[in-house]
C-alpha cells in the first residue's frame, strides 16, 4: 500500500487511530435516542469520520486505500503539500516506475511549497519534511538561492547541510547563509548555555577545593558538615578536624579542556553543537579551551571561539577521517596532563594507523589526561560507529557512547571532577 511518508504522522492532522470499518459504527445498547438516531450514535459516527480523515490524509488517497473520504479546505491544503513531497501513491504510469513527486528542481514551485508547509504543520515537522525534501528529491542546490534561505525553517540540520556547500555559494548567498546559521546557533546557545556554565562552574570550584585552605579561603558550610561526628553538645560546637576551602585565585585558569572534533559529512550535527558548547566554554575564566577539527587534516580553530558562526564556516565537512593525526596535534599541546580533559567526538571510521591512535590514547591516560569519547553529540542519538574501536577504546579505561547535547555539561562535569562519567543509558 502505497501514500504518503506515513513515519511522520504528526502535526495537525495526528497520527492514525485504528477504528472500525466504514458501515461497522454501532452505538451502545440502551443508548437515549432523539428521533430514532442515538446521541451515542452519532457521536460514533462523527468518531468514525475522524478516523476516515487522519488515514486518509495517511494513505495519501490511492483508490485501494478504502477510506472513500474526500478532503477539502485546509485539509486538501495539507494533502497537496505531503503529495508534492512523497507523491500520490498513484497507479504507477509504467510498470515498476513510481509516479515522480511534484516539486521538481523548481525554485518557485519549492518556495510556494517551503509556505504551505509552514502555514499547515508545527516547527518540528516542517523540519523534518524540509530534510526529506533534500534528501529524496535533491534540493540541497536550491539552498545555494537566497530566496530559498529565507524561506527555510533553520534548524541543526539545515546548517549541517549549509555547512557542506558553503564552499561551493555565490557571494549573493553567502551572507543570507550566514544569517540563517547565526539564528540556529544563538537558538542554541540561550538553550545551552546558562546550564553548562552553572553546572561547570560548580564542578571546578569542588575540583579545586583544598585540604589546607588558608582562614579567608575555608568553605564553612562544607567543613561543618564534613564534621558534624565531632559536635560537642556540651560546648554546642563543632571541633573541625578536616577543613574544606577553595583555591586562592578564581582567576587562575584550574582545567584545560580539548576538544577534537571530527568533521566527516556524517557528524554534521555534532560540528554545530561542539562550536557552541567549544564558545561556552571558552568563556569560563578558569577553562582554558582548545577547538581541534579534522579529516584527513588538522586545523585548529581555537582563536575563533568567541564566534561559533566563524568556527562553522571555518569547518570542511565531508571527506576522510585521520583520528590519530588529529590526536597527535592534541597531544602536543597537552601542557598539564593532570589539569587537562580531551573529549574526542567521533564514529571512530579511522582512516588512519589504528594502533598509533590506541597508542595516543594509552599514552595520554597513563600521562593523567582525563579522555572522553563521544560517538556524537546531538540529540539523534547512537550513530553508526566502529565497534572494534570502540571496544579497543574501552579496553583502555574509555567508554565510548553517544551524548545528547542536554547531558554534555553532566559529562563535562564529572571529566573536571575525574569522577565516573554518566553514561546514558543504551535502552
Amino acid at each position: 500500500m502505497s501514500g504518503h511518508a506515513t513515519e511522520h504522522t504528526t502535526g495537525p492532522a495526528p497520527g492514525p487511530v485504528p477504528g472500525p470499518a466504514p458501515g461497522q459504527v454501532a452505538g451502545p445498547v440502551g443508548a437515549r435516542t432523539t428521533g430514532g438516531v442515538s446521541s451515542a450514535g452519532l457521536e460514533d459516527d462523527g468518531a468514525a469520520q475522524e478516523r476516515l480523515r487522519r488515514w486518509r490524509l495517511v494513505l495519501g488517497g490511492d483508490p485501494a486505500d478504502g477510506t472513500g473520504h474526500v478532503l477539502s479546505g485546509r485539509d486538501a491544503g495539507m494533502d497537496g503539500a505531503l503529495t508534492a513531497l512523497y507523491g500520490r501513491g498513484d497507479t504507477p504510469t509504467r510498470p515498476g516506475k513510481d509516479r515522480a513527486a511534484g516539486l521538481g528542481a523548481s525554485a518557485p514551485a519549492v518556495a510556494r511549497w517551503l509556505g504551505d508547509i509552514r502555514t499547515y504543520f508545527p516547527s518540528s515537522v516542517v523540519q523534518v519534511m524540509q530534510r526529506d525534501a533534500i534528501d529524496r528529491l535533491g534540493l540541497a542546490t536550491l539552498l545555494l538561492e537566497p530566496e530559498m534561505l529565507e524561506a527555510v525553517e533553520a534548524d541543526v540540520h539545515l546548517v549541517g547541510t549549509l555547512l557542506s556547500l558553503h564552499q561551493a555559494m555565490p557571494d549573493t548567498t553567502r551572507e543570507t547563509a550566514r544569517s540563517v546559521v547565526r539564528k540556529v546557533v544563538e537558538d542554541l546557545e540561550k538553550r545551552l548555555a546558562a546550564r553548562t556554565r552553572a553546572t561547570l562552574t560548580g564542578a571546578l570550584d569542588r575540583s579545586a577545593r583544598t585540604g589546607r585552605p588558608r582562614h579567608h579561603d575555608i568553605d564553612w558550610n562544607r567543613t561543618i558538615a564534613a564534621n558534624l561526628k565531632h559536635y560537642l553538645p556540651e560546648h554546642r560546637t563543632v571541633v573541625p578536624e578536616r577543613l574544606v576551602g577553595h583555591g586562592r585565585s578564581a582567576r587562575a585558569v584550574k582545567k584545560e579542556v580539548v576538544l577534537c572534533v571530527d568533521q566527516s559529512g556524517s557528524m554534521a550535527a555534532s560540528v554545530v553543537y561542539a562550536s557552541v558548547f567549544g564558545a561556552v566554554l571558552a568563556s569560563l575564566r578558569s577553562l582554558d579551551t582548545r577547538l581541534v577539527v579534522f579529516d584527513t587534516a588538522v586545523a585548529d580553530l581555537t582563536d575563533q571561539l568567541d564566534d561559533p558562526v566563524d568556527v562553522l564556516f571555518g569547518t570542511r565537512l565531508g571527506g576522510g577521517t585521520d583520528i590519530n593525526r588529529a590526536l597527535a596535534y592534541c597531544q602536543s599541546r597537552v601542557t598539564r596532563p593532570a589539569r587537562t580533559v580531551v573529549v574526542l567526538i567521533s564514529d571512530l571510521y579511522e582512516g588512519g594507523i589504528r594502533d598509533e591512535m590506541l597508542k595516543r590514547v594509552a599514552a595520554m591516560r597513563s600521562a593523567g589526561v582525563e579522555f572522553v569519547a563521544l560517538l556524537a553529540l546531538s540529540d539523534e542519538g547512537t550513530p553508526a560507529y566502529d565497534r572494534e574501536h570502540a571496544a579497543a577504546l574501552a579496553a583502555l579505561g574509555v567508554p565510548a557512547f553517544a551524548c545528547t547535547p542536554g547531558h554534555f555539561p553532566e559529562v563535562m562535569a564529572a571529566a573536571i571532577e575525574r569522577r565516573p562519567l554518566p553514561i546514558p543509558d543504551a535502552g
